[in-house]
């Protein structure tokens, strides 16, 4: 795999066209109202156009590239193909309009063939992509390898711009003793490495080292460009000891007291450190979960979520957030749960709960403004902790988002609830006789005959609008770990530890019974998260399916499963989404990421995302 340095397209005539992102195949030509109108556009990545080449047959090669948010109505793309470094030759006959997908069935694979896409603006091609080579020879797979250097089993990945070529790069872990933290340019280039230190070698799941990460549902870092230069930086939680990668190292006379560090995305050296607010230091040092959110609509904010165990009862809770400026790191606001009845749960959500334009940050049980103010809480309602949430589109003809989740143990027999996202008011809830651990959930439209995205734990598949089994037979309902959209079609797939896999209502089959689109461990795969997920999964290659990112049992390499399907739908990237991008900044127990429009059968034409492209 060879890849080359994207070549900016030119926004002069770009400029003139509608705003509208097209999405034929899938839509009417009217576009639906958006969630909200921000009162300013919000920076996203300058993303290149993703090129991703894949040999999906004996003599076949899928090729795939994104459709960008700002693109306007009517843009085309030509396809070009160079062998073996020769003269480029356009593939296609006639401007590629439907979905940004090709598949070239002439070329000689027993050579290399290198791919890139020119887009077509009122009939003017415009400047080329990068390209994307595809090596002689190549392996019938739809796999993109990306090598590593040797180490310790790695359970995390995050992508971000770390160079700047508009083009995702990685960050992962190594789960050695101490832990390290590794970043590589998207072809392999290892950038640099940082040594959590000595307090990282703690690793118990609830009270480990100050410095320790992606334990349990923890993580303690993400990447992101926060201050919006075109280039990524690499947030996380340290603690005396640790060594940056410019070979410097942290200290502090208390290994307790934790920091929270902006690192260089190309040179892993800090930028920026500022300290993690020490109301609950008498009790040692605290988790994390990281992620990131636009909680003013205008600037990329960092937010945690830290806890800390007291004594052998009970959890401290402080949520937080920061803004990095280039320079310094600032905290913005600190919130702390005391005695307030505001259940949490394993993952966090950063999504704009009201369509205003700024996001909030969602735990299972209550929703925080972004100012830090509590703008709901659940718990008087009835909920408690549990293990899984989502907020969506749920519902196309509902105003607004709504949620979805489980329940542990939860006194009253509740199971699953769903509620409107914006004011947490209770749509309708499932309750049965005795406590039940629900430690799975999921939504996804999985079933084209019911408006909506159906939702799922283990009391039977429901169309969520409708509050209706769409199986009548409970049994027959797929396990509820994690969508994924990879066949092209407008149903969702499934991925169940490292199966691809399809729920077909004319013909439903229980679980472990599901018809199988892919196997990871077949390509040399392994789990990660919980010995069942992927290390990172999101739309970051090619057009708007979703890759699923592991690595091999030696953890030299890094297995990228990107769509061997083509498909006449054309969506804007997932990642020019800001519900979507924020959450692929987010781990915790690892749920499906979602838009904030609905995505699934008979939806609309998404409206075009209010975003902006921040210079380099």
């Amino acid at each position: 795999m060879k890849l080359s340095k994207k070549v900016s397209t030119a926004g002069a005539v770009v400029a003139l066209l509608s705003a509208t992102v097209t999405a034929s195949a899938v839509a009417p030509a009217a576009a639906t109202s958006p969630v909200g109108v921000a009162a300013a556009a919000r920076p996203m990545e300058n993303l290149g156009r993703g090129v991703v080449a894949v040999r999906s047959g004996n003599n076949a090669v899928l090729v795939s590239w994104r459709l960008l948010g700002l693109d306007p109505d009517g843009i085309g793309f030509n396809v070009y193909r160079s062998a073996a470094g020769g003269q480029e030759v356009k593939l296609n006959s006639a401007v590629l309009t439907g979905g940004t997908n090709f598949t070239d069935s002439t070329a000689d694979l027993t050579r290399s063939n290198s791919y890139r896409v020119r887009p077509v603006v009122n009939g003017a091609e415009q400047p080329p992509s990068g390209a994307f080579t595809l090596t002689a020879n190549h392996a019938v797979e739809p796999v993109v390898r990306v090598p590593l250097r040797a180490g310790g089993p790695v359970k995390f990945v995050w992508v971000g711009d770390l160079d700047g070529d508009g083009e995702y790069d990685y960050v992962l872990d190594r789960q050695t003793s101490p832990q390290t933290i590794e970043a590589y340019r998207r072809d392999g280039q290892l950038l640099w490495s940082v040594n959590m230190g000595p307090n990282s070698t703690n690793q118990n799941n609830i009270e480990g080292g100050s410095s320790t990460i992606d334990v349990g549902h923890n993580d303690g870092v993400t990447v992101y460009d926060f201050d919006s230069d075109g280039r990524a930086e690499v947030a996380v939680r340290i603690a005396n000891g640790v060594r940056f990668g410019n070979g410097t190292t942290f200290t502090n006379s208390d290994n307790n007291r934790q920091f929270i560090a902006i690192l260089d995305g190309m040179t892993g050296a800090p930028r920026a450190t500022a300290p993690v607010p020490a109301d609950y230091l008498r009790d040692g040092p605290m988790y994390a979960r990281f992620g990131v959110g636009h909680l003013d609509g205008t600037r990329p904010s960092l937010v945690a979520f830290m806890k800390n165990r007291v004594g052998n009862g009970g959890f401290n809770l402080m949520m937080g957030a920061w803004q990095f400026n280039g320079q310094t790191l600032t905290q913005q606001w600190k919130w702390l749960r005391g005695n307030q009845n505001t259940p949490d749960g394993h993952n966090t959500r950063v999504i704009d709960v009201n369509g205003d334009g700024t996001d909030e940050v969602a735990e299972i049980g209550f929703v925080l403004n972004g100012n830090g103010t509590l703008r709901y809480s659940l718990g008087p309602s009835g909920i408690v902790h549990g293990d899984r949430f989502h907020i969506a589109k749920m519902d196309p003809s509902r105003p607004g988002l709504q949620g979805y989740g489980v329940q542990q143990n939860n006194p009253s027999g509740l199971r699953e609830y769903y509620y409107d996202a914006a004011n947490g008011s209770i749509i309708w809830r499932h309750s049965a006789s005795g406590t039940a651990d629900v430690g799975r959930g999921m939504a996804g439209d999985i079933d084209p005959r019911f408006p909506g995205m159906e939702v799922w734990s283990f009391s039977g598949l429901y169309n969520a609008p409708a509050d209706r089994l769409t199986e009548p037979d409970t049994s027959l309902r797929p396990w509820p770990q994690l969508g994924l959209w990879w066949d092209g079609d407008m149903t969702m797939e499934l991925l169940n530890d490292g199966k691809f896999e399809k729920w077909d209502p004319n013909n439903p089959k229980p679980t472990n019974s599901l018809r199988r689109l892919l196997t990871t461990s077949t390509y040399g795969a392994v789990d990660a998260s919980q010995s069942v997920q992927p290390t990172f999964y999101g739309d970051i290659l090619g057009d708007w399916r979703e890759e699923a990112v592991y690595t091999n049992a030696s953890y030299n390499q890094l297995i990228i499963f990107t769509t061997n399907h083509p498909t006449s739908t054309r969506l804007y990237t997932l990642a020019h989404n800001p519900a979507y991008r924020n959450a692929m900044t987010l781990k915790g127990y690892m749920q499906s990421h979602h838009v904030d429009y609905f995505l699934g059968a008979g939806m609309s034409r998404p409206p075009r995302p209010n975003i902006t492209y921040p210079g380099r």
